[in-house]
């Protein structure tokens, strides 16, 4: 193997790496922006309705996402009232006719 070969090896390897921590960096970034969105939504959330979430959270992960994000944005435009179990409900129906 030559010279040149090895140095091209290197170089790939430390590309594959940079691109790994690449990944692993838009990971953490993503994980820090849902724990942002759901310390957002749990402030008006009642007991029951993060009870629920939680356990959406753990079977459907996607849909639990969309659910805080839509909690996040209510909360953001200004809606001041708890969302109940009952409401949590009415946002997770919302979603699944949107996904239709």
């Amino acid at each position: 193997m030559s010279i040149e070969e090895i140095k091209m090896k290197k170089l790939q390897e430390y590309l594959g790496q940079s691109q790994e921590q690449e990944r692993l960096n838009q990971v953490n970034q993503l994980q820090q922006n849902i724990t942002m969105l759901e310390s957002i939504a749990k402030k008006i959330m009642s007991k029951e309705a993060i009870s629920r979430y939680g356990n959406l959270k753990l079977a459907h992960p996607e849909t639990a996402l969309k659910a805080i994000l839509a909690i996040a944005q209510i909360v953001e435009s200004g809606y001041k009232e708890e969302i109940n179990d009952e409401k949590f409900k009415e946002i997770l129906i919302q979603i699944q006719k949107q996904g239709k």
